[in-house]
C-alpha cells in the first residue's frame, strides 16, 4: 500500500474561486440536489454539480499512467467503481484494446447517459455490495467516489474492493492538510460525507485492512 499521484495535477488544472462558488445561493439546498446524482448533478447548473459532464479526453493520461504503473497485460480485467458516464472505462479500452474494462455507478442517470461506445460495459450498482466473485479483477479503481459514503458504508466498500481484487487497487479521495485546505474543501464540495486528513485516512485504511494504493486530492 502506498501514496501515488495520478489525479492531483489534473485537479490543479481547474481554476476555482472559492469565495464565489455559492455566492447568493443556498449551499445546503444545492448539496441536497447534488446528492441525488441525477441530471441536475451532471448536466444542469454548475451550482448543483458539474454543469455539464462531457468527454474531453482528460482521463486518457490517467488511464495510461495506471496501466503503466501496474504493468497491466492487454487482457487485464479492470473495474471502475463510481464510473459516472464511463469516461475512464472508455480510455482504459483505448490504452488496452483487449482489456475487459467495466464500470459501476449508483447514478441511474449517468449510466443511462453513458458514452455509447461503452454502454454495455457500465451498470448501476453500489460500492458497498459489488456483484462480482472474489478476485475478479487485475485492477480495481475508485476515483472521487468513496468520500461520498458515510463511514459505515465506507468500511463496507473498502472490504468489497479488497474482496474482488486479485492484487492491484487504487482509490482517490478528497482530503486536507491545513485549515485553509479544509475550508476550501468545505466551500467547494457538494457530496462528500467523509472529511479526513491523510493521517485519518491512514487510520481508516488500517481498520478496514485496505492494502491498495491511494491518492489524496487537496484544495490548495
Amino acid at each position: 500500500m502506498g501514496a501515488i499521484n495520478f489525479i492531483q495535477r489534473l485537479h490543479e488544472g481547474t481554476k476555482r474561486s472559492y469565495d464565489e462558488r455559492f455566492s447568493g445561493e443556498d449551499k445546503a439546498e444545492c448539496a441536497a440536489v447534488a446528492k441525488t446524482f441525477g441530471q441536475e448533478y451532471f448536466d444542469a447548473e454548475r451550482k448543483h454539480g458539474y454543469g455539464g459532464y462531457r468527454y474531453d479526453g482528460r482521463w486518457l493520461p490517467v488511464a495510461k499512467a495506471l496501466v503503466q504503473h501496474y504493468a497491466l497485460k492487454r487482457d487485464a480485467r479492470i473495474l471502475d467503481i463510481g464510473c459516472a458516464k464511463g469516461f475512464l472505462v472508455h480510455d482504459f479500452l483505448k490504452v488496452l484494446p483487449g482489456a475487459d474494462a467495466i464500470g459501476l455507478d449508483v447514478s441511474e442517470y449517468a449510466i443511462a447517459n453513458a458514452m455509447p461506445e461503452i454502454k454495455d460495459r457500465v451498470s448501476v450498482g453500489n460500492a458497498v455490495s459489488l456483484p462480482y466473485p472474489d478476485k475478479s479483477f487485475d485492477l480495481v479503481v475508485s476515483i472521487n467516489t468513496l468520500h461520498n459514503l458515510p463511514i459505515h458504508d465506507l468500511e463496507k466498500a473498502l472490504l468489497e474492493i479488497e474482496r474482488v481484487s486479485k492484487e492491484h487497487k487504487y482509490i482517490a479521495m478528497d482530503s486536507y492538510r491545513t485549515e485553509r485546505e479544509k475550508i476550501n474543501l468545505l466551500t467547494w464540495q457538494l457530496t462528500c460525507e467523509c472529511f479526513f486528513t491523510p493521517e485519518e485516512w491512514g487510520w481508516v485504511f488500517e481498520k478496514c485492512n485496505y492494502t491498495g494504493d491511494y491518492e489524496f486530492i487537496v484544495f490548495s
